[in-house]
């Protein structure tokens, strides 16, 4: 039976989910804290964590950042009940599997909580990343690929520069399989999920009796990619005595496992990625400045989703189709509400974050057409927001005049529906009829 750790203060919302997911075959083990959470990992093992962001005493992503630095890699969703999505790409740049909002989707959860098992179970499979991605046709898109096809032949080092979600493992694939290595191993690691000496026994190996816990010799994931690609997710992460040990690997192509006096030859080309700009880490002092220049032999920066025109459109009909296939489902189009928010919506998550909502959306519509109620409030809520009126000194005055903007955007958007305009405002219809009469709102 699955155990799920579930990390959440709510204590009615926590039972309901509990009993929930035990009826569904799994074994929860639920706490209230950060701290009960980090005490729970220490002493527990878990086939997947789920952690509500807003904790008493911290937040989820400290459960999450404690399980990390002990090495423990368990999948983890992270629950929200803010409207946006930029609370979960930090939660994902964190290390987290995915995310879900409050209220919970009972279907949806469900659905994330097999793809993050099914993924942790994949962890062995030399980092190959999912397929299912496809080639845009803009004007960005043309220029990257350009890109790799220029670098892969080469045994150049790359640096993978681009915002969470916009493909940078997908490209680091593209060069390996384009490269004359293609036959051998590509080995990619997250760096964040890394902490310092795990980082090193994971990249170069270790003895018998090297540290706490190094009961048998172990083969690092650099000998292991002998021949191939190495790919170092979220590289600006590792610390400085990493940093040192991975420059002699990068220049000299020489390992020296943690505990050993073996010094071992690799033949391996690496590949970099990072979602911030490595140069401001090295003018602060984090990054070394000479494995930088060893590292940024060729630099590829991806674009963001919401600056790839046409491409949205190619992308938006790739993911249904994944998602009918993998749900059983026949969507085959947007209303022009739904379209109209996907083209107004500026995707902090880019193209993960699109792959997800299009699941969602084709999950909960019943028939071919996707409706505006299918999709996340933060979206609606993001591309609509009314603007704060600041022309009057009476408190009162503004409040109301704001309070009547928001209703009238929101009951616009979802194009009168005043059951989904109430869940949106967080109100119940009671309310809002009372506020759509006070404010004349029509």
């Amino acid at each position: 039976m699955p155990k799920i750790l579930l990390v959440e203060d709510d204590l009615t919302f926590s039972r309901l989910l509990e009993g929930f997911l035990q009826k569904h075959g799994f074994q929860v083990d639920v706490k209230k804290t950060v701290a009960e959470g980090i005490l729970a990992v220490d002493v527990g093992s878990y086939e997947i964590m789920l952690l509500d962001y807003r904790l008493p005493d911290g937040t989820g992503l400290d459960v999450l950042n404690a399980a990390r630095k002990k090495g423990l890699n368990f999948p983890t969703v992270v629950m929200t009940s803010f409207n946006d999505v930029r609370t979960a790409v930090k939660a994902i740049r964190s290390g987290a599997f995915d995310y879900i909002t409050k209220p919970v989707n009972p279907e949806e959860l469900l659905m994330i909580i097999q793809e993050s098992m099914d993924r942790g179970k994949q962890k062995t499979d030399e980092g190959r990343p999912e397929r299912g991605f496809i080639k845009g046709r803009s004007g960005e898109s043309d220029k990257l690929y350009d890109y790799i096809s220029l670098v892969a032949p080469t045994d150049m080092s790359v640096i993978i520069q681009g915002e969470s979600g916009t493909g940078k493992e997908h490209v680091a694939r593209s060069i390996h399989d384009q490269s004359k290595r293609a036959s051998k191993p590509f080995i990619a690691l997250d760096c964040g999920a890394l902490s310092g000496e795990l980082a090193a026994s994971e990249f170069f190996g270790h003895v018998k009796g090297a540290f706490t816990g190094a009961f048998d010799d172990k083969k690092g994931q650099f000998e292991s990619a002998n021949g191939g690609t190495i790919f170092l997710d979220e590289v600006g992460n590792l610390n400085y005595a990493v940093q040192v040990k991975l420059l002699r690997a990068v220049q000299e192509r020489l390992i020296q496992p943690v505990g050993s006096t073996k010094i071992i030859p690799v033949d391996v080309r690496i590949l970099t990625a990072t979602n911030e700009d490595l140069l401001s880490n090295v003018n602060r002092g984090d990054f070394r400045e000479d494995l930088y220049h060893r590292l940024n032999e060729f630099k590829i920066q991806l674009p963001p989703l919401r600056e790839r025109g046409k491409d949205l459109l190619i992308f938006i009909e790739h993911f249904i189709g994944l998602a009918n296939s993998e749900l059983g489902r026949n969507v085959n189009s947007l209303s022009p509400e739904v379209m109209e928010v996907f083209q107004a919506y500026d995707w902090p998550g880019n193209l993960r974050e699109l792959k997800n909502v299009v699941k969602r959306v084709v999950l909960l519509s019943s028939d071919e057409l996707v409706k505006i109620e299918a999709l996340p409030e933060e979206m609606i809520f993001s591309v609509n927001k009314p603007k704060v009126s600041t022309g009057s000194s009476d408190i009162k005055a503004v409040n109301e005049a704001n309070e009547k903007a928001l209703i009238a955007a929101t009951l616009a958007q979802v194009k009168y529906n005043k059951s989904l305009a109430a869940k949106l405002l967080n109100i119940d219809r009671k309310t809002l009829y009372s506020k759509i009469d006070k404010y004349n709102i029509k």
